[in-house]
């Protein structure tokens, strides 16, 4: 595949009417990242951006299974903390943008939802608490709002990379 035909492969497509000035900037220079590793690595994407309260949300999907190499959770993380560095070199300011490849994002929505499920049975079928285990912070933020639907109490405790959610009546 010729860098033409890889350029044309990749779709980097920008909601204006979603995304605001700063934003945007964010969003692509994060798209340009990701659009340069797809290349590097010679895969086939599209790029979606989105802005959802105050954060950009870098969608990469494709119509195959190409990116499943690049879509394993730690994989996605590691890319993410990659890009907001990529862009926060370029902008000067922390970047809190959200990646997502290959659908991986949902995957873990959905892991997460099974993770609350199985602790509130654990404290419904008679213990205090329920410690989840660690995980990042939006993890952890999707975590208190999937347990405060369920009527349940969540709080985040330890440190670094052993921060985690421990769920209670």
């Amino acid at each position: 595949m010729t860098e033409q035909d890889t350029a044309a492969a990749v779709d980097t497509t920008v909601d204006t009417a979603t995304v605001d000035d700063d934003a945007r900037d964010e969003a692509d220079i994060a798209a340009d990242y990701i659009e340069e590793l797809l290349d590097i690595c010679d895969l086939d994407g599209d790029i979606e951006i989105e802005e959802r309260a105050g954060r950009v949300y870098l969608s990469v999907t494709d119509e195959g299974d190409a990116l499943r190499v690049l879509s394993k959770p730690d994989t996605v993380s590691a890319l993410q903390e990659l890009t907001r560095i990529a862009v926060q070199a370029e902008t000067g300011e922390f970047s809190r943008l959200i990646l997502d490849v290959g659908g991986s994002r949902d995957a873990r929505a959905s892991e997460l939802q099974r993770l609350v499920d199985t602790a509130i049975e654990r404290i419904e079928a008679g213990s205090s608490s329920a410690a989840l285990p660690a995980m990042s912070s939006y993890e952890r933020k999707l975590v208190h709002d999937l347990v405060a639907e369920k009527g349940f109490h969540s709080e985040s405790e330890g440190e670094g990379r052993d921060r985690h959610t421990v769920v209670t009546r």
